[in-house]
């Protein structure tokens, strides 16, 4: 979907806003350790998609804490910002961060594992080639 420069801009003043709520206004504890990664506000601003990552263990009680907490930051949401409506918010997990983190490690596996082998594998072509010219050596005529 195509942003303007107006949306990308409402989107970061609502992460902006919503993240400090939970930073300095919400007192649950299954709510620390939250990073706000990104919201998209809807064009009407009704509706406000929040993403947010945690560790996976508690996948569960975020999204628990989130359902009841809802409420709360929704208001103090409409008090921070100027806007005519209050967005409704729904949280969702984003789980690109966890695919990144797969994939980082997986490369730096394959990193490891290339690192590995590639001394064995330098070692050879020089053996090849020292026999090679030993033979060529031994072929040339000697003047």
């Amino acid at each position: 979907m195509k942003q303007s420069s107006s949306n990308r801009k409402v989107n970061e003043q609502a992460r902006e806003v919503i993240a400090s709520i939970l930073l300095f206004e919400i007192s649950d504890p299954r709510l620390e350790m939250v990073t706000i990664t990104g919201c998209e506000v809807s064009y009407d601003r009704s509706v406000c998609n929040v993403f947010y990552t945690t560790e996976p263990e508690r996948y569960e009680d975020v999204a628990e804490a989130f359902s009841k907490a809802a409420g709360r930051v929704r208001s103090l949401m409409a008090r921070k910002l100027s806007w005519r409506i209050a967005p409704e918010l729904r949280f969702l997990l984003d789980k690109s961060v966890d695919q990144a983190e797969r994939i980082a490690s997986a490369l730096a596996a394959d990193a490891h594992r290339n690192a590995v082998v590639e001394p064995a594998e330098a070692d050879v072509p020089a053996d090849a080639d020292a026999q090679a010219n030993a033979r060529a050596e031994e072929q040339e005529p000697r003047a």
